[in-house]
């Protein structure tokens, strides 16, 4: 019987310790999260008349982790409301309680002696069958348990997680030699289904998988760049999304992680590595180590590769000039390369072109790329047995779009190879055998199955398949779409479900899309039910603003009213579809997006949902049934038959669209009223969703599913409109909105009042897409409108006029 971890100690209580125990909380595991006791007060402590036997000074360590988890932006936790389920302490007065808990995760300094003394220490008061683990970034296990019992090393293992925690899905899982395989297999499925993780096995070896090829890739870009004179701005145009990796770039994430986190995991690698054929790649420049002489670290001592100042202008970015380690503006240059790929959307080719390229970015773009394929290539199996988890590793711990080998494949390994032949650069013996089977690529399709490349035996082997992680493309592969356009595809997902993807750009809502679920409501019925979903980052950014504002500027008004009310019509269908509907957004789901959300009978969102309606920030208010569906949950809560005043209960869905609140989770979704209490769920697994909606569709098909009857309301009428106006003046007058926010506020106030009808008038839905529809046309007539639409065309960002 697999193991459940109900509970669990965090040891440390830094960046790492309360950065695991936040996400502990966002899965709902209590925690105990300890830290060390201080020796001394500080002089805060002294005048509140603290001794060192006070509980605040004791717990000082770990209270100051739980407040880091309470201000951290962005958020390390789901919702405030968590921070319950955390528990403080310290190592001397309350460690003996991890004989209560069901794993024992340390995260304390990376300091050998000291995480062995600690280990000391648990051994004092553990159980078997309690599981121990440390998030060490690349300390062998050999070396933290050397002397310990049998037992003990039997229960112990790495959970290295990436910082920050809750947003960087790779957790990296490392057994020791005595480890029990069972309890290797149980804290990967807990880290996976739980916790929401991507599990990557490593060998214990010096900063396992992620840093090792990580830092590599970094360390020698460094080396790179003086040996092709680029600046510290060249490099990161050019190892940015252009090639696959993070906007950060290369040193915009040295400077986030910190160059003296960076050199240490270098460190790692050269000292206890003295074998590794690159080992002095992992030696900093000349120039780095005096940016540390310096103190210039990174974000968190104000400057590093980068430094940002605030000027009469407004902010100024600059760069190290690493000859004079003077830092000089950023001069945003051109280069061919780059430009040409701006607007390739497929990370393969945007990398194909650019090493394709002759300016001195795309050279040097492939000196560091073919120097780190090459490195990772010759890496198994000394840190993993397969390119799977390496790339799996990269992709998830670093942000890479496509892993080495992916990327390998993506720019074509015998051209690739052929080419590095040609510069004099060693090739790995397995690369050659492969290409001389003739392989072409390290993951292909035979015979209807993914597969990889086997480095131990140049074969061809089964790709894994988890039957919990349904991946669109695999479906329209082996059975085709049931239809799609230019906007959606329809597939069929199997057991009778239907799965509606969007694909525009940003998932940005237009006919297309509209058609397809008029299609897909028509179709599901031959179907046990329907789930809308997809793999993009963001399951949709809202309204196709670009053809809206080309409709305004040449006053089809008409066709725009034709537009909201196809789409009003669209959300309206798969509310009251006679076949069950799960809705599963993603990232951001906003406008447009959310208004399909809230249309569903069922949501089913990932733990990272970005929701609202911030139609305001473009001059216009929702109007795709969005006011209307927050009017309904808002006045829902009134019990039949119940005489109460409405406004406390339509107030803070009012706050909601008025202020175009934004969830920073799903859980904070259901804080704000986009979801619902004991009818919406949560899946923290992003891979999981489409799996977990498909299974909501059968259960609510298995249970009978009727479609509900459409709804009626009492609206508040006249005399609410002038009290919600009444709050909007008040925020005009202290400067909190503009006179324009103040005129769009007017028309939500109209809205939900319920228009201008009698207190406790009985309306159906229809009369209130009317209004959302009214007011939207009226709005889209407004010069301010167009230049808010205009201005978050051009800035990607809300204009206050």
């Amino acid at each position: 019987m697999a193991r459940e971890i109900r509970r669990v100690a965090v040891l440390g209580a830094g960046v790492m310790g309360s950065g695991i125990a936040a996400h502990l909380a966002n899965a709902g595991i209590p925690c105990l999260m300890l830290d060390i006791t201080p020796d001394r007060l500080t002089e805060e402590e002294e005048k509140k008349g603290l001794t060192l036997e006070s509980k605040e000074v004791r717990n000082r360590f770990a209270l100051r982790g739980l407040n880091n988890i309470r201000k951290q932006k962005p958020s390390l936790i789901y919702s405030q409301k968590d921070l319950e389920l955390i528990e403080v302490g310290n190592f001397d007065d309350d460690l003996e309680k991890i004989s209560g808990v069901d794993w024992v995760v340390e995260a304390v300094v990376e300091n050998l002696e000291i995480k062995r003394n600690l280990f000391q220490r648990i051994l004092q008061f553990w159980k078997p069958g309690i599981v121990v683990s440390s998030n060490t970034s690349g300390i062998a296990i050999r070396q933290m348990m050397e002397g310990f019992p049998e037992d003990f090393r039997r229960h112990f293992l790495v959970t290295h997680f990436f910082n920050p925690v809750r947003y960087m899905k790779l957790l990296e899982i490392v057994p020791g030699e005595d480890t029990d395989p069972a309890i290797v297999e149980e804290m990967a499925r807990f880290g996976e289904e739980v916790l929401g993780k991507g599990i990557v096995y490593c060998k214990d070896t010096p900063n396992f998988i992620g840093n090792r090829i990580g830092v590599f890739s970094m360390m020698y870009a460094m080396h790179a760049m003086v040996k092709h004179g680029l600046t510290v701005e060249e490099v990161d145009m050019v190892l940015g999304p252009a090639t696959g990796r993070p906007r950060s770039a290369a040193f915009g994430t040295a400077d986030l992680v910190g160059l003296d986190t960076l050199l240490h995991v270098a460190d790692n690698v050269y000292n206890n590595l003295p074998d590794d054929p690159a080992r002095e790649y992992f030696l900093p420049p000349d120039f780095v180590k005096k940016m540390v002489e310096k103190g210039a670290l990174g974000r968190k001592s104000g400057a590093g590769f980068f430094k940002v100042e605030k000027t009469k202008e407004g902010r100024q970015k600059y760069y190290l000039d690493y000859n004079t380690m003077e830092y000089v503006p950023v001069a945003k240059p051109s280069y061919p390369s780059v430009s040409k790929v701006k607007n390739i959307d497929d990370p393969g080719r945007r990398i194909k072109e650019v090493i394709s390229g002759d300016d001195k970015l795309a050279l040097y773009a492939w000196d560091v790329l073919s120097e780190t394929l090459l490195y990772s290539a010759k890496r198994i199996p000394e840190i993993s047995e397969d390119i799977v988890n390496i790339d799996n590793a990269m992709k998830w711990g670093f942000n890479w779009s496509l892993g080495p080998f992916e990327t390998w494949d993506a720019i074509g390994v015998r051209e690739s190879v052929e080419r590095m032949e040609k510069e004099g650069k060693e090739i790995p013996p397995v690369v050659k055998e492969m290409l001389s089977k003739g392989y072409e690529r390290f993951y292909d399709v035979k015979e209807g199955k993914k597969v990889f490349l086997d480095f131990g035996s140049v074969e061809y082997r089964d790709l894994p398949v988890n039957p919990k992680i349904i991946l669109l493309p695999d479906v329209k592969r082996e059975k085709g779409v049931v239809r799609e356009n230019a906007g959606a595809s329809l597939y069929d997902i199997g057991d009778g479900v239907l799965c509606l993807e969007f694909h525009t750009k940003m998932n940005a809502i237009d006919a297309d899309i509209v058609e397809m679920i008029n299609f897909a409501v028509e179709e599901v019925k031959k179907y046990e039910g329907l789930v809308l979903a997809n793999h993009a980052d963001n399951f949709s950014a809202g309204a196709n603003l670009l053809l809206l504002l080309m409709e305004i500027q040449n006053k089809n008004f008409d066709n725009i009213e034709v537009m909201v009310r196809e789409f009003q019509n669209a959300c309206m269908r798969l509310k009251y579809c006679e076949k069950p509907v799960v809705v599963a957004p993603a990232g951001m789901t906003l406008g447009g997006g959310a208004e399909i959300t809230l249309s569903a009978p069922k949501v089913r969102a990932a733990g990272e949902l970005y929701m609202g309606l911030v139609e305001v920030g473009v001059g216009l208010i929702p109007a795709g049934g969005g006011c209307k569906e927050m009017i309904l949950r808002a006045l829902g809560h009134i019990p039949d038959g119940v005489d109460a005043d409405p406004l406390p209960f339509l107030r803070q869905a009012f706050e909601a669209v008025a202020m175009a609140k934004v969830s920073t989770s799903a859980k904070e979704a259901f804080e704000i009223g986009y979801l619902r209490e004991g009818l919406d769920r949560i899946t923290i697994n992003r891979d999981y969703l489409i799996h977990d909606a498909k299974k909501s569709a059968l259960a609510m098909a298995m249970e009978g599913y009727r479609a509900p009857r459409p709804a009626k309301v009492r609206v508040p009428g006249r005399s609410a409109k002038a009290m919600f106006e009444y709050a909007i003046y008040t925020m005009k007058v202290a400067g909190y909105i503009t006179e324009y926010d103040a005129h769009i506020g007017k028309k939500l106030a109209h809205i939900f009042s319920g228009g201008d009808v009698a207190p406790g008038q009985a309306v159906d839905e229809q009369h209130l897409l009317d209004l959302e529809r009214e007011a939207f046309l009226s709005l889209c007539g407004e010069q301010k409108t167009v230049e808010r639409i205009q201005h978050m065309l051009m800035k990607n960002k809300p204009l206050r006029n």
